[in-house]
Formats: C-alpha cells, sequence, structure tokens
C-alpha cells in the first residue's frame, strides 16, 4: 500500500522558517523513480504546484511565487522529499500536499497545514 507521509507542518510568523517532509512507502518501483512535487491549497483557491523534483538528474522547479524562499530536496536512501521554506509570508498559508509521479501512478499524501501569521 502506497503511503505519502507529510509533516513537519504548523503556525509561523512572517519571516519565519518551516521544514516539510514527506515520508514515503509502498511504492511498486524505487523511490528514486518518481518525480516528488509539493503543491499547496488555500481556502478557496485550487490546488497550485510549489515545488518538484526528478531523480534523474535532480533538476527542480518552483513556482515563481515561492523562488529564492522554498527549497526542495530528497534523499532516495530514506524515501524522503523534503520541502525548506524561508522568509514565510501570510500568503503562504495553506495546505501542503506531498505528490510522487510516475508515468500511469500518481499518488498523493493527506497534506500538512502551514500558517503563517502577520
Amino acid at each position: 500500500q502506497v503511503q505519502l507521509v507529510e509533516s513537519g507542518g504548523g503556525l509561523v510568523q512572517s519571516g519565519g522558517s518551516l521544514r516539510l517532509s514527506c515520508a514515503a512507502s509502498g511504492f511498486p518501483f524505487s523511490f528514486s523513480s518518481y518525480a516528488m512535487s509539493w503543491y499547496r491549497q488555500a481556502p478557496g483557491k485550487e490546488r497550485e504546484l510549489v515545488a518538484a523534483i526528478i531523480s534523474a538528474d535532480g533538476s527542480t522547479n518552483y513556482a515563481d511565487s515561492v523562488k529564492g524562499r522554498f527549497t526542495i530536496s530528497r534523499d532516495n536512501a530514506k524515501n524522503t522529499v523534503y520541502l525548506q521554506m524561508n522568509s514565510l509570508k501570510p500568503e503562504d498559508t495553506a495546505v501542503y500536499y506531498c505528490n510522487a509521479w510516475r508515468r500511469q501512478q500518481n499518488y498523493w499524501g493527506q497534506g500538512t497545514q502551514v500558517t503563517v501569521s502577520s
């Protein structure tokens, strides 16, 4: 059974930092073969891509709104992907979801709440 378990969310003041983790298990193929991403969804808004990382070449992609503030990374030995979030803003408040994608496979975590107070 595939599981993606996010952790590390919480309440932080504007300008603060948080580090999200997503632990993966039960994948039918090796964790390293999956593209891993973080998405977020704020109340009343659509889910949006925040950051993505591909294992093969280590390439990353970020939403313009988080470039220079967020960093995605992965540890294939631990089957874990991280999102380091610095200089947080109130508009970063959302539920953050971990996603794993491989051709014909797409998995989601249950989400972790991030709240940034002004």
